[in-house]
């Protein structure tokens, strides 16, 4: 892990880094020393590790104690596009102009993407443990959208991770690795979401397998989340790996 750049404001500390060929952002508050609990924050389709979303979530977490983690997805942000993945991000646009089921077109995208994303985080997880000012503490895991679509299958798979804030996603082609979840989750619904038809969020919500899971549903489309649902997740991973 080589860091390329350092800041600290307002009591946090952002550090951007590279791990082979996965450009992230680490934050910590300011002056952290020792262990403690790390958020890996997924974005969501076509954004990026500093989106706005991404940023304010990770620096509200910092500030409450947590490191938390963004990276790149394949085929975002800093990271080069091949012609298969603009050839399938075509076909994807194309469908939705035509009126076909956003939510199928959306997991094929995913399932596209999800093996790689899955290695880049399970790599990353490891270094980022490995510094002083993280450690190997308890983990937990937040994606809304393509974020929940590539966090799903990384949950699944990945034992490391305690806890999980998702939503914002159907069940289309997540329903195994759903079935695999038995840690804490909190999930996310918008119930007028025009990408997310409203059965398949419940459909998801209902497939993940863990005892100690709530819904959140709030009115509004799908980039309407309210701003109180960050406090919500905070408050849940504070509750779950504190």
């Amino acid at each position: 892990m080589r860091f390329t750049s350092q800041t600290s404001a307002d009591g946090v500390t952002e550090q951007f880094f590279t791990l082979d060929e996965i450009p992230g952002v680490l934050w910590t508050p300011e002056g952290a020393s020792g262990g403690r609990p790390l958020i890996l924050l997924g974005h969501g389709g076509g954004q990026h590790k500093t989106a706005p979303g991404i940023v304010s979530r990770a620096r509200r977490l910092a500030a409450a104690g947590f490191a938390v983690v963004a990276i790149d997805a394949p085929h975002h942000g800093d990271r080069p596009q091949d012609g298969e993945f603009g050839r399938i991000a075509a076909e994807m646009r194309a469908g939705m102009a035509a009126g076909e089921n956003p939510g199928v077109l959306v997991a094929g995208m995913h399932g596209y993407l999800a093996a790689q994303a899955v290695a880049d985080w399970q790599a990353v997880l490891t270094a980022v443990q490995r510094l002083g000012q993280v450690g190997a503490g308890p983990v937990g895991y937040c994606g809304m959208s393509m974020g929940c679509g590539l966090g799903i299958p990384l949950i699944a798979a990945e034992p490391r991770i305690h806890a999980a804030v998702l939503g914002l996603l159907g069940l289309h082609g997540l329903a195994q690795d759903a079935a695999r979840i038995t840690v804490p989750v909190q999930f996310l619904l918008q119930w007028d979401d025009q990408m997310v038809q409203r059965d398949q969020g419940l459909a998801l919500f209902d497939a993940l397998a863990s005892s100690q899971k709530t819904l959140h549903a709030n009115p509004g489309k799908h980039g309407d989340v309210p701003s109180f649902e960050v406090d919500g997740s905070l408050r849940f991973f504070t509750r779950h790996l504190s």
